[in-house]
């Protein structure tokens, strides 16, 4: 299957690598720029990045997916499909129409909770008892969508979100053939 993935942080590595594994053709990896960090506040790159470069992947990192260009070179990939794992930007609908069956986000929660940003804090902070992972077709809202599937897991006590963090992001957890 011809794929565009777009993701950002380390939550979004697993998953990357799972694709590849199993001999998607990922035509093209959408990631944040790089940023400065660290002490020395060298550039540096996204971990997603990172791991599409081990893989020779194309890696393109757009400030907006807005701009008529952007979205023109965005299509001319032909991708099947877009796998979105926290990217950190919002996909307009000339992105969310390009590929042929649609753009899939992976979210670290069981929608509708804990739509948006840190939905493995807040579950830990609000004291919740489980949580998961939805993989829903993107429409124009945020964490909106159709869901194709879920996986609840129970969050332990004594579970850091660090912990649970991991264990979200494992590949394989939803498709047993990963």
């Amino acid at each position: 299957m011809r794929l565009i993935f777009m993701g950002t942080p380390d939550f979004a590595v697993p998953a990357l690598i799972a694709l590849a594994a199993r001999g998607h053709d990922i035509v093209a990896v959408y990631t944040r720029a790089p940023r400065p960090a660290g002490r020395g506040m060298d550039v540096q790159p996204t971990p997603v990045e990172r791991e599409a470069r081990r893989f020779g992947l194309a890696i393109q990192t757009p400030k907006s997916l807005k701009d008529a260009q952007v979205q023109a070179d965005f299509n001319a990939h032909n991708a099947d499909a877009a796998v979105v794992i926290a990217y950190g930007l919002i996909l307009p609908k000339p992105i969310l129409d390009a590929p042929r069956l649609g753009c899939f986000n992976v979210h670290a929660s069981l929608l509708p909770r804990w739509r948006g940003a840190a939905p493995i804090n807040r579950a830990i902070m609000a004291g919740d008892v489980e949580t998961g992972v939805t993989i829903m077709k993107m429409d124009e809202g945020l964490d909106t969508g159709a869901m194709a599937m879920a996986e609840r897991i129970e969050i332990a006590a004594d579970m850091t979100a660090i912990e649970l963090h991991d264990l979200l992001a494992r590949p394989g957890r939803l498709d047993p053939n990963v």
